[in-house]
């Protein structure tokens, strides 16, 4: 009984001697639904004349899975898998439904993790110190754990100890160390062990939009307004100064789009495809073709920016609208996948230059590690494979100068790294 929202011929069929593979539907189904099918006597047969027919059978429409992975150095239960274990390849994490990762400045030391599933749970594991892990104590822990009960929770990126985050409400939420500079946007240097909301109602939920680094912050607020605060030696909170601020004090500009960032240099993508970067220097790291430091956003020649990442040690990536993937700044370890490693010649660029291939999609890095997915579903990896940090189990600590691919395919969930290894979601298409 119901409405007929799909009818098959028989030459509209596939099947074997355990399934049957119908046409496409010529409408959506909704997800968690359950559906009947019909089948008419005779319309399957097998070679012993026995007919596959009846009517009742019944389907539940469901999406796609996502599932976690991790990899590399799992100091104090970082990796989230219920052990001290070091992995070199990836390794599920317990449950499904993982949506987001938490970005991470691959700040030194803070051996801890965060990522959102897809019904707007926030979870949490590794080390508590400080209340890090925003769980109104200082117990570690190396497995997922919900932080509290809400399921509104729209973005998370890590800071020194704690980490900042939004909730689909546009309000902006930090926990953790504070001490030092006041990176945690609360107008005080006190550490907090539970979420706390910075003042705002604006705040962006898209993962481009929020980087917490050591001991300094960004958000980018809906209407395209770049915000910082926290430490600000090197001039990287784009104030043209080196004042420290413990309350968010804005960038110029109003169209910003991308932020990213390490301990000492930014970052930044505006809607218009322009790429701009402030901060230390020292490397090339900010793309000028100079070594000068900048207090203030300056801009980096082209105009078709798409997306950015940040390595520890002074190196940048981004990816233009043609897929092509960049990198410039420090490259001890080969991280810049420009085929110059340890021994063969390595050479740090001030200014981008192109990593082979046209279809890279997502990026990110760690201290010396880097990841990338394209947009076939492959993971690839490159720089210090020390701890396992590339996730590539045959090619020991010596690690890779330019993209190698790990195992797997449909890598086209979400990815981060960190200083000893990194994350990636892979997303089972299969409904």
């Amino acid at each position: 009984a119901g409405t007929t929202i799909q009818s098959w011929g028989v030459s509209s069929c596939t099947f074997n001697v355990t399934a049957v593979t119908l046409d496409t539907l010529v409408s959506n189904l909704t997800l968690n639904q359950t559906y009947q099918v019909d089948i008419p006597s005779a319309f399957i047969v097998d070679s012993n004349e026995t007919s596959y027919a009846g009517t009742a059978y019944t389907f539940t429409a469901t999406g796609p899975v996502s599932r976690l992975f991790s990899w590399g150095q799992a100091t104090q239960g970082m990796r989230g898998l219920n052990n001290l274990v070091r992995y070199s390849s990836p390794t599920q994490v317990g449950g499904l439904g993982w949506s987001v990762i938490a970005r991470t400045g691959a700040n030194h030391g803070t051996y801890s993790s965060l990522a959102i599933k897809d019904d707007g749970t926030l979870w949490v594991w590794g080390n508590g110190g400080s209340g890090g892990l925003g769980l109104n104590a200082t117990t570690s822990y190396s497995s997922p754990v919900q932080l509290g009960t809400d399921t509104n929770w729209g973005m998370v990126s890590k800071t020194y100890y704690g980490a900042v985050a939004t909730k689909t409400d546009g309000t902006l939420w930090s926990w953790g160390y504070n001490e030092n500079c006041g990176q945690l946007g609360q107008n005080s240097r006190a550490n907090i062990s539970s979420p706390t909301q910075i003042p705002g109602t604006t705040w962006s939920t898209d993962k481009a939009k929020l980087y917490g680094s050591r001991h300094s912050t960004w958000a980018i607020k809906t209407n395209g307004t770049l915000w910082s605060w926290g430490g600000n030696d090197s001039g990287i909170l784009g104030q043209n100064n080196r004042t420290q601020y413990s309350s968010p004090v804005q960038v110029p500009g109003t169209t910003w789009d991308y932020i990213s960032a390490n301990e000492k240099a930014v970052i930044a993508i505006k809607t218009n495809g322009t790429m701009w970067s402030w901060g230390e220097n020292t490397n090339g790291q900010l793309g000028h073709n100079s070594n000068v430091n900048y207090s203030s956003p300056v801009q980096i020649p082209g105009t078709t920016w798409s997306k950015v990442a940040s390595g520890l040690q002074k190196f940048h990536l981004a990816t233009r609208t043609d897929g092509t993937l960049w990198s410039w700044g420090y490259n001890a370890w080969g991280q810049l996948g420009q085929n110059q490693g340890p021994g063969n010649n390595n050479a740090d660029y001030s200014s981008p230059i192109q990593i082979p291939g046209s279809t890279w999609n997502k990026v990110t890095a760690g201290r010396y590690n880097v990841h990338a997915t394209k947009t076939d579903g492959t993971l690839w990896g490159w720089g210090s494979a020390a701890d396992g940090a590339l996730g590539i189990p045959s090619i020991g600590e010596a690690g890779r100068s330019s993209p190698t691919q790990l195992p797997g395919t449909e890598w086209t969930g979400d990815i981060a790294d960190d200083r000893h290894g990194g994350f990636a979601i892979q997303v089972d298409q299969t409904p």
